[in-house]
């Protein structure tokens, strides 16, 4: 059984948007199962409705957790070798924050190496693709130092809504994050407390009957939601993202998460890399798997 209690942001929202929301592993007609079953409790008394919930109500899931949680991942592991280990993380998991079933990316990379390995960057929790891990302080150091340079390319594939009339561009702006709501705001001028990021997008493909297209992005700087935010911000929400997109939109294709995956790293080193030169000009890729 799970204890919830609904925070203020979900006031006057169905249960079933609550809960898909808490657990993004549960499935819509699992979760519709329950509440026919009246295995989901409101302030102790059993529904088997899609009720409207209010800040501070109890909420009782009774759910087995292998319906609700990633129990038992397996990690898949793109690339490893003694300094690095590349995952694809799925969707539903933060890289290093606990979540409610306990584990991160980063814990479930520690059970598996028994010894130091941290990330290198991060992805939002709904955006699934390559991580990148360093086996020991000094790589962790330097892949850091690159990262900071600019000297490893992060290349994302989205599919938007709208297609843009010019094939690839680099777009330059300004994010402001707030915490407090975890949402970032985008504009074109600088302002007070906003930091600059740089998104390059090209256009893979794009489909004029659906009004949609799909494409290449690489960031020059890595905001919190910076591909989501700035896309939307153009014009061009990227297809189930729940924050940034548009809710017609994820109804009309049926998507419960945002289509962003991070499918390729490419070391690009132009400073001294020590040990970890062997890196440089390497790619590594979402369906590549060397170990």
């Amino acid at each position: 059984m799970q204890i919830l209690n609904v925070e203020e942001k979900y006031n006057n929202k169905k249960i079933s948007t609550y809960l898909l929301n808490k657990f993004p592993l549960l499935k819509r007609n699992t979760l519709f199962k329950a509440l026919r079953k009246k295995d989901i409790r409101l302030n102790n008394v059993r529904i088997n409705d899609d009720v409207e919930i209010h800040t501070g109500d109890e909420i009782k899931v009774f759910i087995t957790d292998n319906l609700l949680y990633l129990n038992n991942i397996a990690l898949d592991i793109i690339f490893e070798d003694d300094n690095i280990l590349v995952i694809n993380k799925p969707v539903g998991i933060e890289v290093t924050n606990i979540t409610n079933n306990g584990i991160s990316l980063t814990s479930l990379c520690k059970e598996y190496i028994n010894g130091f390995v941290k990330p290198c960057h991060r992805l939002d929790r709904n955006t699934e693709g390559l991580v990148l891990f360093a086996k020991n302080e000094q790589a962790l150091n330097i892949l850091l130092d690159k990262f900071k340079n600019k000297e490893i390319e992060k290349h994302y594939i989205a599919t938007v809504y709208g297609i843009p009339k010019k094939k690839q561009e680099r777009l330059e702006a300004y994010l402001f994050k707030d915490t407090k709501k975890s949402l970032v705001y985008i504009s074109d001028e600088f302002k007070k407390g906003y930091q600059k990021i740089i998104t390059s997008y090209r256009i893979i493909s794009e489909n004029k009957e659906n009004n949609t297209c799909i494409l290449d992005i690489n960031l020059e700087t890595g905001r919190t939601h910076q591909i989501r935010a700035h896309l939307a911000h153009i014009g061009f929400p990227i297809i189930g993202d729940g924050k940034y997109g548009i809710n017609e939109v994820n109804k009309k294709f049926h998507q419960k998460y945002q289509m962003l995956t991070s499918y390729k790293l490419k070391f690009n080193f132009s400073t001294d890399s020590s040990f970890l030169e062997y890196l440089d000009k390497k790619e590594i890729y979402l369906n590549q798997k060397t170990k």
